[in-house]
C-alpha cells in the first residue's frame, strides 16, 4: 500500500528554481554516494538528477505522493539507471535487502511519523558499510504554519539525531546545522508573518545568500542552523 506523505509537494520543490542551494546540498553527500543508491521522497526528480552527475549504475527513486510521482516518472522516462517506485520506503525495502550503497532523504524524514521505523528499514536495506544521507529541517522553535501545510511532523536537533541514528544501529559520521543565514527570515516570514515559501523567495535566496553561506560553511560548521544534515554508516 502506498503510504502518501500527505504534502501538496515536495519540499524543495518550491526550491526547483534554485540550482546552488541544491548543488550545496549535494556537496555535503557526495563523498559518500555509491553505486547504488536509492532516494526517498524523490519528488519529480530535480535532486535525483542532479545524482545522476556522479557515477551512479543504479538509482531507485521511491515517491509516495499521488501529485509528485507522475513527474518523476515521465522525468526518467528511457533512463535504464533509473527506476521509479511509487510506494514508501518501508514497502519495498525488503525486496533490496542489503542491496544498496547508499540511502538519502532530503527534505523528507521529517514527513513520517515513525522516523525511527523508517530508519530500521533503511539499515536493513544497505549493503555492511552502506550510508545513510539525511537533510531535514532544524529547530523546533521554527516549526510554524507553513511546517504544518506540508506535512512536517517535527523538525529537529543535533542530539535527538545523533540518538536516533546510534539507537537504530548507525554509527554518526557526519551531523551539523547548514544555513545559518536563513535562521532569522525563516523565522520572521514563517512564524511571525505565517508566509509560504516561494518560487521568487528561492530564487532570490539562492542567488544571493546561498553562494556566500555556501563558501562560509564549507570551512566551517554553524553553531545552529535552518536545516540540518546526517550521514551515517551502517556498522560493518
Amino acid at each position: 500500500m502506498v503510504e502518501d506523505f500527505q504534502y501538496e509537494g515536495r519540499d524543495l520543490e518550491a526550491m526547483s528554481l534554485a540550482p546552488n542551494y541544491h548543488a550545496w546540498i549535494l556537496r555535503e553527500f557526495a563523498p559518500y554516494l555509491g553505486k547504488k543508491v536509492a532516494e526517498v521522497g524523490a519528488g519529480s526528480g530535480t535532486f535525483s538528477a542532479l545524482l545522476l552527475q556522479y557515477p551512479t549504475e543504479e538509482l531507485v527513486a521511491v515517491e509516495p505522493s499521488r501529485e509528485m510521482y507522475p513527474l518523476l516518472l515521465e522525468r526518467f522516462r528511457g533512463d535504464a539507471r533509473v527506476t521509479c517506485r511509487h510506494e514508501s520506503f518501508t514497502t519495498i525495502s525488503a525486496q533490496h535487502h542489503g542491496h544498496f550503497d547508499s540511502v538519502l532523504y532530503v527534505n523528507v524524514l521529517e514527513h513520517i511519523a515513525d522516523d525511527e521505523k523508517e530508519l530500521r528499514h533503511v539499515y536493513e536495506s544497505l549493503k555492511d558499510g552502506g550510508i545513510v544521507c539525511i537533510f531535514v529541517p532544524a529547530l523546533q522553535w521554527l516549526f510554524g504554519e507553513h511546517d504544518r501545510s506540508v506535512g512536517h511532523k517535527r523538525r529537529y536537533y543535533k542530539e535527538p539525531m545523533k540518538n536516533l541514528l546510534e539507537k537504530t544501529g548507525f554509527e554518526v559520521l557526519k551531523l551539523h546545522y547548514f544555513d545559518i543565514a536563513g535562521v532569522i527570515p525563516w523565522f520572521l516570514f514563517m512564524r511571525v508573518l505565517k508566509q509560504r515559501l516561494g518560487g521568487n523567495t528561492a530564487a532570490w535566496y539562492d542567488s544571493t545568500v546561498v553562494p556566500v553561506m555556501g563558501r562560509i560553511e564549507s570551512l566551517m560548521s554553524p553553531p545552529i542552523g535552518k536545516n540540518l544534515v546526517a550521514v551515517a554508516r551502517k556498522r560493518l
